[in-house]
């Protein structure tokens, strides 16, 4: 029983009043994310013309945000779903943390397509339904499979974050007054923990478990059609909904890493998130990395055998041209340095996990940049490359660095808020 109550106090601990370092970090999220909400104003004043699009590059860093930020949110559907499927008991203590960043990068991914609309006020016109004006969506277009995904990914993954926190608000509840104490207890629906309540939780928690499984296959396999289905060279593969998804999980699980070695230091978790909880998620990063890597080269490999000249160009321009500096750090960063993680010295290693975690990212980022606008440059008029290069301009640097302000913005109130730790699954591992 000491034991129970010792997990209500550490976890409860971190939803004291936050100190100073906490303050800071929202003021710079803040700062961060008004320099973002500018230059938007600016490119909504302005148009389009502001973002450094050339030529045949019109999808550029504001699609590879959005690629990026729904790869991001599919490691909380692995950790929290297939895990627990496969009762794999070592998730519970991060599972909670994985749910949250789901939610919140879905919530970053969906702006994007909003933005890289001309006119981003007519966005309702991509949902269908009937109307007054008599129009109706184009389901040919991936702007519209895009709204399809994300908002039945969103949809999936809020109520699987909720009904899991319903039992931890019901203990934060009882321990609260005021605004607070009435807050948890509207969203915890009045759970009393009796035997009947926990019957129906396991079969909605599981069932919603089963539900989302699918989804980390199909929403970035929707995503990777985007491109597929177009005859660019470089795009046009069947490899890319495997390829997305792997690599979905891979940037997703350093995410993960990104956030939970600083959050277990400074909500002073260590004990719940321990070191074997990093280490399986590093595992699981070198086997993503591994998958990876092997689609780098069946790409290549296709390309030359395929004996089409329009391929080969792409990928050897992507290799050898412009755009080499950035693949070949993309390279590094996902299939050199996570192969660090073999080594269990490194894997046990917290600061050495984080900054590999930190280089995922970055080389992630890079990939779908890579392909985007690498793909797009060297298309099929030869004489139109050397005018083609696409240069990112400071409004869409600045949105970028908006959408990561965005995403810890939200996960920085979470966590003050709400138990980062499922304290009911934790207490089902413990041992007599």
């Amino acid at each position: 029983m000491a034991a129970y109550g010792r997990i209500h106090v550490d976890v409860l601990r971190a939803l004291a009043p936050p100190g100073r370092g906490y303050y800071a970090a929202l003021a710079l999220v803040g700062a961060v994310l008004a320099w973002a909400l500018y230059a938007w104003s600016v490119q909504l004043a302005r148009g389009l013309g502001v973002a450094g699009y050339r030529g045949s590059v019109q999808w550029a860093v504001y699609i590879t945000n959005f690629v990026f930020w729904i790869g991001i949110a599919h490691s909380g559907t692995l950790i929290s779903a297939i895990l627990y499927l496969f009762r794999a008991h070592w998730r519970a203590a991060i599972s909670r943390t994985s749910e949250a960043m789901t939610v919140f990068a879905v919530m970053t991914a969906g702006l994007f397509p909003i933005i890289h609309l001309g006119r981003p006020w007519y966005f309702y016109w991509l949902i269908p339904y009937p109307n007054q004006r008599g129009l109706w969506v184009n389901f040919r277009s991936p702007l519209i499979w895009d709204v399809f995904a994300v908002g039945t990914y969103f949809t999936v993954s809020a109520v699987f974050l909720y009904v899991g926190l319903i039992p931890d608000l019901a203990a934060v509840r009882e321990r609260t007054t005021g605004w607070r104490r009435r807050m948890y207890q509207f969203l915890s629906l009045g759970w009393q923990g009796t035997q009947e309540e926990w019957r129906h939780y396991r079969s909605a928690y599981l069932f919603l478990a089963a539900l989302a499984t699918p989804l980390v296959v199909s929403v970035h396999s929707v995503v990777s059609w985007d491109f597929a289905m177009a005859l660019v060279p470089g795009w046009h593969s069947t490899i890319f909904a495997p390829y997305f998804v792997a690599g979905a999980i891979f940037s997703g699980l350093a995410m993960v890493l990104t956030l939970t070695i600083p959050l277990r230091r400074f909500l002073g978790l260590e004990d719940y998130i321990t070191d074997r909880h990093l280490e399986n998620v590093a595992k699981l990063t070198v086997v993503t990395s591994l998958i990876v890597t092997y689609a780098y080269g069946c790409e290549f490999f296709m390309a030359w055998y395929s004996g089409n000249a329009f391929e080969q160009a792409v990928f050897r321009e992507r290799a050898l041209g412009t755009y080499a500096p950035l693949f070949w750090m993309m390279v590094f960063c996902n299939s050199v340095i996570p192969l660090m993680l073999l080594a269990r010295r490194v894997r046990t290693n917290v600061r050495a996990l984080w900054v590999i975690a930190l280089l995922v990212n970055v080389g992630m980022w890079l990939e779908r940049f890579v392909i985007i606008t690498g793909s797009l440059s060297f298309d099929y008029e030869p004489w139109y490359w050397a005018d083609a290069v696409y240069q990112p301009r400071w409004v869409e640097y600045a949105i970028t660095a908006g959408s990561f302000a965005w995403f810890f913005l939200w996960f920085l109130l979470f966590v003050k808020h709400f138990p980062a730790i499922p304290m009911a699954e934790v207490k089902e591992r413990l041992t007599p």
